[in-house]
């Protein structure tokens, strides 16, 4: 789409916004600089994008909006795989899914996470990781993962 039209779908929904036709406004799959253009239109109150222990490429985006909600946390069709999961999942009696869904959740109060699932065990298991307590040391050791 050429950019004076994608402008002017900006300014749209800004206008429809404004006249209480929609409430808010959010973007997918975007960098930081589609972040800037669109706050420049209009406040953005969440951002949808690839992010997780070893994929942060949007470590800075993450800050700058009431929601950051994440797909592929945990590293998409192939899960993230890494000692460091291993070592921090045995100490706390976890699996290497929650405590990465544990690193996600802690990292910030917007995060909003898109786990996916296929089974009831699975579903407990994904909300269990709200529970689990990283230490600093855990974080640490998880944050050396790329």
């Amino acid at each position: 789409m050429p950019a004076r039209h994608a402008a002017s779908n900006s300014t749209v929904l800004a206008e429809l916004r404004e006249q209480g036709l929609i409430c808010d406004l959010g973007l997918s799959n975007v960098r930081e600089h589609h972040l800037d253009q669109a706050l420049a239109i209009a406040p953005v109150v969440c951002v949808q994008n690839m992010f997780n222990v070893a994929e942060r490429g949007d470590e800075k985006m993450l800050d700058r909006t009431t929601a950051y909600v994440l797909f592929f946390p945990l590293g998409g069709f192939s899960p993230v795989q890494h000692q460091a999961l291993e070592e921090v999942g045995g100490r706390h009696g976890a699996t290497e899914r929650q405590v990465v869904l544990a690193w996600l959740l802690h990292r910030a109060p917007n995060v909003l996470l898109i786990p996916g699932t296929s089974s009831t065990r699975h579903l407990e298991e994904n909300l269990a990781s709200a529970d689990l307590h990283l230490s600093e040391q855990d974080l640490t050791l998880l944050d050396t993962i790329e």
